[in-house]
C-alpha cells in the first residue's frame, strides 16, 4: 500500500511538472506575440519536445502502474484521470507551439489596433488563468473549483465568436493587413481550444474524486 502512494504521488508531480511547463509555453507565447519576439517563439517550439517527453514519460508511469501495482476505487479512477489530462496538456502544448510557429513565419509585428479589437490579449489572460486554476483544483482536490471552469470558459467563447465579424471589417478597411489578421484569426482558434481542454481536465479532476461521470451531461457540469 505504502507503495502505490508512494508511486502515485510520482505520478502526480510529474503531471503537476507538465502542466507547469504548458502554462509557461502559453505564457511566452502571449510575450511573442505581443512584443513580436522571434526568439522567444523558437523557444517555445523547441521546448514542445521537452513536453512531448514528458508525455511519453507519464503515459509510460500510467501503464506501469496498471500492470504493477493493481489500483482499485480511487487510486484506479486517479491513474485513469491522469491518462487523459495528460493527453489534454499535450494538446495545450501543440497549440502554445502552433502560435509561435504563427509568430515566427510572421514578416511584421503584429499592429496593436488588430490586437485590441479582436481582445486576444483578454483571451489569453481567461485561458491562462484556468489553467492555473484547474491546477490548483487537480492538487487540491477541489471539485467545487474545478465546476467553475465550465462558465468561465463562456467568456473565452464569446471571444471566439466575434472574431469573424471584427476581422472582416479590419480586413475590409486595411486589405494590406489581411495576412496579420488571418494570424490572429488562427491563434484565437487555437485559444478557444485551450478552454476546451481545461474543460477537460475539470471532468477527470471531478471523476476521479467523486466518482461522477460528466461527459455530454450539461445538468452535471454545474452541480456540486
Amino acid at each position: 500500500m505504502i507503495h502505490l502512494e508512494e508511486e502515485l504521488n510520482v505520478l502526480k508531480q510529474e503531471t503537476m511538472n507538465m502542466w507547469q511547463l504548458v502554462i509557461q509555453q502559453l505564457q511566452k507565447t502571449e510575450e511573442a506575440l505581443i512584443n513580436f519576439d522571434k526568439d522567444l517563439a523558437s523557444e517555445v517550439i523547441a521546448n514542445e519536445r521537452r513536453v512531448n517527453a514528458m508525455e511519453l514519460k507519464i503515459d509510460n508511469d500510467c501503464e506501469n502502474a496498471f500492470a504493477l501495482l493493481n489500483p482499485v476505487a480511487v487510486d484506479l479512477r486517479f491513474v485513469l484521470a491522469i491518462l487523459k489530462i495528460n493527453n489534454n496538456l499535450e494538446r495545450t502544448g501543440d497549440i502554445a507551439e502552433g502560435i509561435a510557429k504563427f509568430i515566427s513565419q510572421a514578416k511584421n509585428p503584429f499592429e496593436t489596433q488588430l490586437l485590441e479589437i479582436t481582445r486576444v490579449r483578454e483571451m489569453y489572460m481567461h485561458s491562462i488563468e484556468m489553467l492555473k486554476d484547474i491546477l490548483i483544483a487537480f492538487d487540491t482536490e477541489n471539485t467545487k473549483l474545478a465546476r467553475t471552469l465550465f462558465r468561465r470558459d463562456e467568456m473565452i467563447d464569446e471571444i471566439n465568436r466575434n472574431a469573424n465579424s471584427i476581422l472582416v471589417d479590419y480586413i475590409s478597411k486595411y486589405p494590406e493587413s489581411t495576412e496579420q489578421a488571418l494570424n490572429i484569426l488562427s491563434a484565437i482558434r487555437k485559444l478557444e481550444r485551450v478552454g476546451d481542454q481545461a474543460k477537460n481536465i475539470a471532468e477527470e479532476i471531478i471523476f476521479y474524486v467523486e466518482a461522477k461521470v460528466l461527459k455530454h451531461t450539461k445538468k452535471g457540469l454545474l452541480e456540486g
